[in-house]
């Protein structure tokens, strides 16, 4: 270690670096005996700017490290281009190297100081002594910003908490949650004899299967009260006759949320568990993985589902806002949270669209699209309109003719989704608009013109329309789209270029110095989540997934596809996903204290109002954007 200060000291005062410790994680969360044991182990050291701390060629590490003051950055050697490249820099309260000494061997990364900088250090034997006895500090240890992370996962569940009450967690397998042993029964079994079996059991279904138990049907109470009051078929009748057919199913190895979503999609309260061969091994209904406070997730959605009226579902809206706490507290992560408030509002969309229909049908049938986040599956509680009809044109009509009938009914749709928060677009990217009413063929027209003539403000609308979803009407019109659209792109590697070269605009808000840069002087304190935090991660994985032909467009999928083509390093592919989701959660978090305190929805935050766990893991996301777009510009040579 070249030109560090020899004229070690050990720490004159505990109880000020106890003090300092307690600022950052993992010592936060550390009893203060093994605070007190870690300081009165420490070395303070100097390092000027430019000294190696840490470098290769010291052998197998034998100190741990913590900045004091000051940077550290790390440098590897790049072969390719035989230079020094910097791979990640460290701040004060920040740690290393955590994989070397646990791995006992040297660091594969020089460490050197960027500025004058002080860190605080243990040797091995110290460090063993905290790692066998403090459960937080050996966590940590283990998985450096995955512990993180989840610490703050953790703190935004026991605020929602505080208010609702335990759960299981969202992410435990369907197998824990299961009702085991089923009451079933088989296909020619009369109804009374199957209503008599569900009564003595004291369920609300029974599940009709074949020889193999593999499920067939499913009966329920609500079928019963559709069966009575319709006065179609007598108790007599065999139950195969009146039972649902296909139930819903899913693997026991399915995880709660995959059975939440399906249900509260498709509004149905109970599903079939399966072992591998498909044969029933359990059930699962709503209030098995529910028991929140006058709200769940399921019962909402089927409440937005079957609404009469366009003020119930007005009146829902703010239903949504308590859900979003309650998954929370149930353990639901930020991609579980978004795709839940995007579901209730599909849910929502289609209840609009069902009830104009009853009111004035068009007579044409159509597709109705969802752009951007809501196109992902990202949506949060703020949100606006960003939407498109898809239609094929019936024999004997111009496009024109259709036009004139979709068009108002559009428009009412789109006015009737503000007076339910969805806020009009303010660059009109609604159905109503005529050049977002399209056929099919003009849709395959449109975007012809659109990839071929990469105009700047194409390349605007790219992160609009290359994010797009079917919520109502037929599926495989826009499914043939996609697949010309994808064919294109990939054949075109121009326009990927110039993709590439607008998502690089969406720069991270951190300094080269790693300080947060702010908006503008307006917001001299702010930073924008979405477009400054969440937009480089979107808009640069929007441009490898389509340049491989990924379909997927919610932003989490697509870096798992992404992996499973090798494209990313599975490492990197997590770290980006752990970055963006915690970004969101952040955001998440402050629109509902925003809520609380009956403010406007808005995306800035100010980072002094971050406690200093959230400002270090903000940072550190913030740095996984910037390697994400240096991976693109290696990519693309930009």
């Amino acid at each position: 270690m070249a030109a560090a200060n020899e004229d070690a000291t050990r720490p004159q005062n505990t109880r000020a670096i106890m003090s300092f410790l307690r600022e950052h994680a993992p010592f936060s969360s550390m009893d203060d005996t093994h605070l007190a044991h870690f300081a009165e182990h420490a070395t303070l050291r100097f390092y000027a700017d430019g000294d190696e701390v840490l470098s290769p060629n010291d052998g197998v590490v034998k100190r741990f490290f913590v900045v004091k003051q000051g940077r550290i950055r790390g440098e590897r050697h790049n072969e390719k281009e035989d230079r020094a490249e910097t791979t990640f820099e460290i701040s004060q309260g920040e740690c290393f190297p955590l994989a070397a000494l646990i791995g006992e061997r040297p660091t594969r990364t020089i460490h050197r100081a960027a500025g004058d900088t002080f860190c605080l250090s243990i040797e091995q034997k110290a460090f063993i002594t905290l790692f066998s006895e403090s459960e937080p500090y050996r966590d940590f240890c283990l998985r450096g910003v995955s512990s993180l992370l989840d610490q703050v996962n953790q703190r935004i569940q026991s605020r929602a908490m505080a208010s609702i009450g335990s759960s299981n967690s969202l992410d435990t397998p369907l197998e824990r949650y299961a009702l085991r042993n089923p009451i079933v029964c088989t296909p020619d079994l009369p109804v009374r004899k199957a209503i008599a079996r569900m009564h003595e059991n004291n369920v609300g279904s029974i599940v009709i299967t074949d020889d193999q138990r593999h499920p067939t049907g499913i009966f329920t109470l609500r079928d019963l009260r559709t069966l009575v009051a319709q006065d179609k078929s007598s108790l007599e009748t065999p139950i195969r006759l009146v039972m649902t057919t296909n139930p819903c199913r899913l693997p026991s190895s399915a995880h709660a949320f995959e059975a939440a979503m399906l249900m509260a999609e498709h509004h149905f309260a109970h599903l079939c568990v399966v072992d591998d061969e498909g044969r029933l091994i359990g059930m699962v209904s709503e209030r098995d993985l529910f028991s929140l406070q006058r709200v769940d997730l399921v019962n909402l959605a089927r409440t937005i589902g079957t609404a009469t009226h366009l003020r119930t579902l007005v009146s829902l809206r703010s239903d949504v806002s308590r859900l979003v706490d309650a998954m929370l507290a149930h353990g639901a992560d930020s991609g579980q949270v978004v795709k839940i408030i995007t579901t209730l509002n599909d849910v929502t969309v289609r209840r609009v669209l069902e009830l104009n229909l009853q009111k004035h049908d068009p007579g044409i049938p159509f597709t109705w699209l969802t752009f951007g986040s809501e196109g992902r599956q990202e949506q949060t509680l703020l949100t606006d309109q960003d939407n498109g009809i898809l239609f094929e044109t019936p024999e004997g009509m111009t496009e024109d003719q259709v036009r004139e009938k979709l068009l108002p009914f559009a428009r009412k749709v789109n006015d009737e989704l503000a007076e339910c928060g969805f806020t009009l677009c303010k660059g009109n990217i609604m159905a109503s608009n005529p050049k977002l009413c399209l056929s099919h063929q003009e849709w395959d027209d449109w975007f012809v013109r659109f990839i071929d003539a990469s105009t700047p403000q194409n390349l605007v609308y790219s992160s609009i329309f290359l994010d797009m979803r079917a919520v109502f009407g037929p599926m495989e019109p826009l499914h043939h789209l996609q697949e010309s659209v994808l064919q294109r792109i990939q054949k075109n590697a121009l326009f990927q270029k110039m993709l590439a070269g607008n998502a690089l605009q969406r720069k991270p808000p951190l300094t080269m110095f790693r300080n947060f840069r702010y908006l503008n002087d307006e917001k001299k304190h702010s930073l924008d989540l979405k477009r400054q935090g969440l937009a480089p991660f979107v808009e640069s994985i929007r441009v490898l997934a389509l340049a491989h032909g990924i379909e997927a467009a919610n932003t989490l999928e697509r870096i798992d596809a992404l992996a499973r083509k090798d494209v990313f390093d599975a490492k990197d592919a997590n770290a980006w996903k752990e970055a963006y989701s915690l970004i969101q959660a952040i955001r998440m978090r402050a629109h509902q204290e925003m809520l609380d305190k009956r403010e406007e929805l808005t995306n800035y935050i100010d980072p002094d109002d971050l406690n200093p766990l959230d400002r270090r893991i903000l940072r550190e996301s913030f740095r996984q954007a910037q390697r994400l777009q240096q991976k693109l510009e290696v990519t693309y040579q930009l």
